[in-house]
């Protein structure tokens, strides 16, 4: 009951967060938040009825700055789709590869990882993709912020769907 998860919007509707009920519940009883969504019921006390919500939105505006991706294995992965950069092969069992090799003093940065195959990882060894005669299908590059990563790997609610633009005209299937 207190445990389902809230989406928060920030002042002009963009979504800030994700909560639990109990948390949207302080917000809206302390006057900080509006209920826009209510689709699954209400928590009775001797003295108030509260319904509980889906989607509340925050009264007053949130800065929040867009974090950069974490530069991991994972997110590599993800970005390039899980396809190998060389030979264009998409399979799960990937290479991390520095274009730049280390030992000739590349550094650790999304412009010199990508993801490459097992065979063409060796095949590539510890030499610049140019000496050895392979081409990248992409050019490496960081990952734009996205201010809706929250809802990464995780299930939109159907009372979601219109404060999500994305969502609006596609499916609701897991992001």
């Amino acid at each position: 009951m207190f445990g389902g998860p809230v989406l928060v919007l920030n002042l002009n509707y963009e979504p800030l967060n994700i909560c639990d009920v109990r948390r949207a519940l302080v917000l809206l009883t302390l006057g900080k938040a509006e209920l826009l969504e209510n689709g699954r019921g209400e928590i009775r006390t001797p003295s108030t009825v509260f319904p509980i919500p889906s989607v509340i939105r925050l009264e007053y505006m949130v800065r929040r700055p867009f974090f950069q991706r974490r530069l991991s294995r994972r997110e590599v992965f993800r970005r390039d789709r899980y396809t190998c950069q060389y030979c264009g092969r998409q399979t799960r069992e990937l290479t991390l590869d520095h274009v730049i090799p280390r030992v000739r003093g590349g550094v650790h940065t999304w412009e010199n990882v990508a993801s490459a195959c097992i065979p063409c990882n060796h095949r590539k060894a510890g030499l610049t993709p140019r000496e050895v005669g392979m081409m990248l299908l992409r050019r490496p590059r960081a990952p734009r912020a996205n201010p809706y990563s929250l809802f990464h790997n995780r299930g939109i609610l159907d009372g979601w769907q219109k404060f999500i633009p994305w969502v609006a005209e596609g499916p609701t299937d897991i992001l």
